[in-house]
């Protein structure tokens, strides 16, 4: 019997890891929502990430891998407001109005902003008549989302609301991924990610202090476990998975798990916390995800050129 391939066995290692987050990241939409339950939410987002981004620092300085010095954290500091205070500090704000899979599903319209802002952007890919029809699509099922609250008398503000934060952590997920791309710094991806982390968490964990939140933080051992998983599995173990995977596979297949986490959010948020599954949130998200389809359709070939800067998750939660 012939021995395994070294290249055949990262290979099956890196399908191993794209299951992984596509299956993690798909359950930190849930895990947010539970966490809810006890934590507010500047500490929430912000206890997540600086423990995750510490934890991870400490293991690669154990391991022999150096950490981003001085001169790159400004650069460091931006990325983590972008995506981990805007990014994922406004998914969080607004899973207190919006259902956990809806979220999810919102979410998922990161490359919506990401052409957008290429599109204005210098050097960036210009609109083509396919991406627009992709995004029009794609908003459109965010108006079916939307359409019987705004058309309700002040009943569902606070969703409207939700749906319109969880926008601006697209537009912050995606300028922060448009800087890390023209802005590449060549560090191990890890580290600055883990520098990333810990500069988002302690802006987020400063304006939880800053609105009073620490006398609000309780736990309970659903929200106890529930902060655990974000920090283990949602951040370290998901986004090193992550790497791993696009370091071994087309950024075009790894990139599906944009579509896989939607769904398996909203199964998640239906089964065990009872959250809306009708026949107007499956249209919606269908339209929604065949716009990213569209959209993704035109841009694979320019991600993939791009694929050796990529420095973050394509995902907020």
């Amino acid at each position: 019997m012939s021995p395994v391939s070294p290249i055949n066995n990262e290979r099956r290692l890196a399908w191993i890891a794209w299951i992984a987050v596509c299956l993690l990241w798909g359950t930190t939409y849930l895990a947010i929502r539970i966490a809810l339950e006890s934590v507010p939410v500047a500490l929430l987002a912000g206890l997540r990430w600086m423990t995750a981004g510490l934890l991870m620092a400490v293991v690669l300085r154990a391991s022999g891998q150096a950490l981003p010095g001085p001169r790159t954290w400004p650069s460091l500091a931006l990325l983590g407001f972008l995506m981990s205070v805007m990014g994922n500090g406004l998914v969080v704000w607004a899973e207190q109005y919006v259902a956990s899979g809806l979220a999810a599903v919102v979410v998922a319209m990161v490359p919506f902003w990401t052409v957008a802002l290429e599109a204005v952007l210098p050097n960036g890919e210009r609109l083509s008549g396919r991406t627009l029809i992709g995004l029009s699509l794609g908003f459109a099922g965010i108006v079916v989302l939307v359409w019987p609250e705004l058309m309700a008398s002040g009943t569902g503000n606070g969703f409207v609301f939700g749906i319109i934060a969880l926008q601006l952590a697209c537009f912050g997920w995606a300028l922060g991924t448009s800087f890390s791309k023209r802005h590449g710094s060549g560090l191990n991806p890890l580290a600055s990610s883990a520098m990333q982390m810990i500069f988002g968490g302690l802006i987020l964990t400063a304006i939880g202090t800053a609105t009073g939140e620490w006398s609000q933080l309780a736990f309970t051992t659903r929200t106890a476990a529930a902060m655990i998983y974000l920090v283990l599995f949602g951040s370290i173990v998901g986004y090193s998975a992550y790497v791993y995977a696009l370091r071994h596979l087309p950024l075009s297949t790894v990139s599906l798990y944009a579509y896989v986490n939607p769904i398996i959010a909203v199964i998640l948020g239906a089964v065990l916390l009872s959250e809306p599954f009708n026949a107007r949130v499956i249209a919606a998200a269908a339209m929604v995800l065949t716009g990213i389809a569209v959209v993704r359709m035109k841009r694979v070939p320019a991600a993939q050129r791009l694929q050796s800067s990529a420095t973050a998750p394509k995902a907020a939660a």
